[in-house]
């Protein structure tokens, strides 16, 4: 991975013995306005605070962990009290990396370290690194215990006290789902919440997530006393949390803070808490736009089983990489295509290398490939580890072979043995999978996944995410509401990408609603589906929800002949760099891409009509832009019309500005393309 140094500046350790004496350290961030601070108390915990524009922002708060010896349950390991702080080495940090794709390729790590050493009577050695940037902080342990073979975590003790009530956007705790809606809630009345958890104190917005989860389990928050949540870790079958060696490091903990909500989008703290690629040659590592056989399963009117409604069948196949191929995209995903779907309910004991006997995949593949298509091979699990892993190396030798290199995966149903999607066995097999399909040079685009860290930026093929309440929801529920796309930039996507699988056209379902194969499989009839937002604001969804795997959803003759999905044709999913350029959670968002020479725009709102002025400076100055307008129609609603809209075209330059109407939920997608001289 190709790295660019402006500055590292040489590290400085103050003397053990002036550390011990003032117990206590503190580090700002490169333009110091955040303080990080940490002490030990009268009794020898850890405690620490943040401060921001000079005010409390965190108060005084636990760190460290609890633990046992794993061969001996009955003792315990101290791990958070009797410190005393021996030796503080700091280190800054300035330097530009880049990595093969993403929101932008090109980010700037700008930071002061603290590696403080602290250490007690057992003989506990802890390092507690900090990182402080110019938009929030990291921290994390790393514990040697060298009386101990190995340790069972029993619980984690770090909290975030904050100094000020104010809005939040979270979801609930779950050890086993983050499809769940946001809610928008006072932090005083939050009981728990899974991360990204964003917010509002004082004058800054902020988010708690962490960083580079490995072999551990993911992080939620609990409130345990007026405005002070504690960390919580996804239990063990046997209540523990994990089993870690008797030196072991924690992920990082992080707080994303910003004078403005967009400002969480814009950082890349996440990704520079993760260590650089492991994987040498990125040429292979290529975003796609793509469509698939999948939609007509959620809708009712196609089965993942072979039958008279099965959607994957060779007929069906070519029929999408035909359309794929005439509109400029570059994949296409499969569904239901393996033996083993008709035991779903069951043991769900999928075979994820034996085609049902009516789709061929090696002349899919061959068909694709005379067609420069790929092919998106799917495994979902329903849960199955056991069976799953038995298989892995042999089917990701098999995609090899046939020429898939882009894999989504699903983990529906419960976990084998009684495990949870969230705990430590779950991270490290999410894991496995990421690095034994980098092995075969294969990207994944993994479901019911656990949340995204930024590991991305170490395992590039981890490409994307499910892991929230995606479109699928408008299929088989009442569907999202308006304010649910608008929320999503400002909280689960501060993560990583998601594949929410955006671009529904038939709003209605107007084209299968009555369709004589729909079978209602998944919700009960009185249930009124449809899709809640108006069209324009499916479009925008495109370049608002980042995905370097980006999906148009919908059945593609909803597509075949549609003015608006020429947006689509344009849009390109390998973006060079991005920028939000105004929004609030829940209520809007604008976001800016470039790709190569071309820029795209997103605007969407909620329930709420909205205007907004964009200044086109992000344009190349002195070029001129072909720019298309998909709007929504004056007479627009995401209730009573959602499908009306308008296309427009004028001529722009990075002067200009533009003004961007958006019905109640609705949006607004702008393609600006050079005009060739």
């Amino acid at each position: 991975m190709k790295k660019i140094n402006i500055l590292i500046a040489l590290a400085v350790a103050c003397l053990a013995g002036s550390c011990s004496q003032a117990e206590q350290a503190e580090l700002t961030s490169p333009d110091r306005h955040i303080v990080f601070r940490v002490k030990t108390d009268s009794l020898e915990r850890m405690i620490y605070s943040v401060e921001v524009n000079g005010t409390a922002f965190i108060e005084d708060s636990p760190l460290g962990l609890t633990a046992v010896l794993a061969n001996d349950k009955g003792k315990s390991v101290n791990l958070s009290e009797g410190f005393s702080i021996k030796k503080a080495k700091r280190t800054s940090v300035n330097e530009l990396w880049e990595q093969p794709w993403g929101e932008n390729k090109i980010n700037r790590d700008n930071h002061n370290e603290l590696a403080l050493t602290l250490e007690n009577e057992e003989g506990v050695e802890l390092l507690l690194r900090v990182r402080v940037f110019d938009d929030g902080l990291g921290f994390r342990y790393e514990y040697s215990v060298p009386s101990a073979d190995s340790l069972l975590v029993a619980d984690e003790l770090t909290s975030f006290d904050f100094a000020e009530d104010g809005p939040s956007w979270t979801i609930p705790a779950s050890t086993e789902t983050y499809e769940l809606l946001y809610r928008e809630l006072p932090l005083s009345e939050v009981a728990n919440a899974n991360t990204p958890a964003t917010f509002k104190s004082g004058n800054c917005y902020g988010s708690i997530h962490e960083a580079a989860l490995y072999d551990f389990p993911e992080m939620t928050l609990r409130q345990v006393g007026p405005l002070k949540f504690k960390a919580e870790l996804a239990p063990r079958k046997d209540g523990f949390k994990a089993l870690v060696a008797n030196e072991f490091h924690t992920p990082w903990r992080t707080i994303q803070i910003s004078d403005k909500a967009v400002g969480l989008i814009n950082s890349p703290l996440i990704l520079n808490l993760n260590e650089p690629s492991k994987i040498a040659d990125v040429s292979w590592l290529k975003p796609i736009k793509y469509v698939g056989v999948w939609w007509g399963m959620h809708l009712g009117i196609e089965t993942w089983t072979m039958d008279e409604r099965h959607g994957a069948t060779t007929e069906n196949a070519k029929r999408y990489i035909d359309f794929a191929a005439e509109n400029n995209i570059q994949g296409v995903l499969f569904e239901g295509w393996n033996v083993g779907w008709a035991s779903w309910g069951g043991t769900q004991h999928f075979n994820y290398t034996k085609p049902y006997d009516d789709f061929d995949i090696e002349e899919i593949c061959a068909y694709a490939a005379s067609k420069g298509i790929t092919v998106i091979n799917h495994h979902e699990t329903g849960g199955n580890i056991v069976n799953y892993e038995s298989q892995l190396e042999t089917s990701l030798q098999w995609m090899e072979d046939l020429g898939m290199n882009y894999l989504k995966t699903g983990y529906a149903g419960g976990i084998s043995n009684g495990n949870n999607h969230h705990g430590q066995l779950m991270v490290n097999h999410y894991q496995k999978v990421v690095e034994a399909a980098a092995a075969h040079r294969i990207c994944v685009d993994a479901h019911e996944p656990i949340k995204p860290t930024g590991i991305r930026r170490t395992w590039p093929n981890m490409m994307t995410r499910e892991g929230a309440r995606g479109k699928e929801w408008d299929a088989w529920s009442a569907g999202n509401p308006p304010s649910h796309e608008v929320t999503l930039p400002f909280t689960r996507l501060l993560a990583g990408p998601m594949d929410f699988t955006p671009g529904t056209f038939d709003i209605l379902y107007e084209n299968t609603r009555n369709h004589p194969k729909r079978v209602l499989w998944n919700c009960s009839p009185d249930v009124y589906m449809r899709v809640n937002t108006t069209l324009a604001k499916q479009l925008a969804e495109w370049v608002i929800l980042y995905s370097p795997m980006q999906m148009a959803s919908d059945l593609i003759e909803n597509y075949e002949g549609h003015p608006c999905f020429q947006f689509f044709r344009d849009f390109d999913a390998d973006c060079d760099w991005s920028l939000a350029l105004d929004g609030e959670p829940g209520q809007f968002i604008a976001v800016v891409r470039r790709a190569g020479e071309k820029f795209f725009l997103g605007a969407a709102t909620n329930e709420s009509a909205r205007d907004m002025s964009v200044k086109l400076d992000f344009l190349k100055k002195g070029v001129e832009y072909q720019a298309v307008v998909y709007a929504d129609a004056p007479d627009a609603d995401w209730k009573s019309n959602p499908c009306a809209y308008e296309i427009r075209s004028l001529k722009v330059n990075s002067e200009s500005e533009m003004e961007i109407h958006m019905a109640p939920g609705g949006g607004q997608a702008i393609s600006f393309i050079p005009v060739e001289k």
